[in-house]
């Protein structure tokens, strides 16, 4: 039965979320970065599971050349346990930009450009084994790119619609989800630079995809406001249609838990967070958002997030 539940904790900011994300390495789960509407804020979180009590600190802003941020993603060697820190994100930024950020937190710091993308680039991952950075746009491509050095466009996949999402997997790393608006996933395999397989949404405009960690055959899609879910063995039908938004989603995540394969998505009307089991049709909560900026799972405890406004909230969720 559903539940409406009220936020466990609550990060409190100065400015509207746009987005953020939550590191998934070991060595940096607890590091987030947040981009405002003005500004981007690196922020420690502890959870009581931890430390015993919910607390946060910002230990970095930045407000020139990070202003308009669309997306935003830690590179998979981001480590708070090195001397010194090593941190590094990918921002989608204004228009068609990507920015590349290095930061020890202390005395280093460069930004580097990516330039390519000819419209708003709507979604970026790292791949490879954060080898290369993809990224997809409005402007029909899923990109592929070098970071070491200068970095380089090396690989360029034509799409059929604007790339909305593109995904890799920890147990498949040379394989790259890309997902499009109008209901197209394909997996491709990026060092044969082929497809390998793709399926279709019964509904459009699809606007958010996602590879479960749990089992890399189960890949998920927000399209028209129901959550589709294909068992890649058997591809040719989705496994799973859930009429969850009416009025159209934003957002679909799947926990990283691998004991239970457990569902988020936002979506309308009234801008609504929900969680589900794979196999279940209604959702084990609900929480009522003011505004959209963003939905993640912590790596490692069983906890969601959402941002709304110029709050970033964190929802215990209980898994049988």
């Amino acid at each position: 039965m559903k539940t409406v539940v009220a936020p466990d904790h609550t990060i409190s900011l100065n400015d509207t979320i746009s987005c953020y994300d939550i590191c998934g390495n070991d060595f940096a789960y607890n590091l987030i970065c947040v981009a405002l509407k003005r500004s981007v804020s690196f922020i420690l979180v502890s959870l009581p599971e931890e430390t015993g009590e919910f607390a946060w600190k910002q230990i970095q802003e930045l407000t020139t050349d990070f202003v308009g941020c669309r997306a935003l993603t830690f590179s998979p060697d981001t480590s708070l346990n090195c001397t010194p820190n090593k941190v590094t994100v990918c921002f989608a930024m204004g228009q068609r930009d990507i920015r590349l950020y290095h930061t020890d937190f202390n005395q280093y710091s460069s930004v580097s450009n990516l330039e390519g993308h000819k419209d708003f680039v709507n979604d970026i991952a790292w791949v490879c084994e954060g080898e290369l950075l993809a990224s997809v746009s409005d402007d029909f491509t899923c990109r592929f790119w070098t970071i070491t050095g200068n970095p380089e466009n090396v690989i360029t996949f034509c799409l059929s619609s604007a790339g909305m999402a593109v995904k890799s997997h920890p147990e498949d790393p040379n394989k790259v989800l890309v997902a499009e608006k109008r209901g197209i996933i394909h997996l491709y395999n990026v060092r044969s630079k082929q497809t390998v397989v793709s399926v279709e949404s019964p509904k459009f405009p699809l606007m958010s995809a996602d590879w479960a960690n749990s089992n890399r055959l189960f890949i998920t899609a927000l399209a028209g406001g129901d959550i589709i879910t294909w068992d890649l063995s058997r591809r040719f039908v989705p496994v799973d249609v859930k009429q969850v938004h009416e009025d159209g989603g934003r957002a679909v995540k799947f926990s990283p838990s691998n004991s239970e394969v457990v569902i988020a998505s936002i979506g309308r009307p009234d801008i609504t967070l929900k969680i589900f089991p794979a196999k279940s049709n209604v959702p084990i909560m609900e929480a009522p958002l003011k505004s959209y900026g963003g939905l993640c799972w912590h790596q490692r405890l069983p906890y969601v997030t959402a941002a709304s406004d110029r709050n970033l909230f964190f929802w215990k969720v209980h898994m049988k």
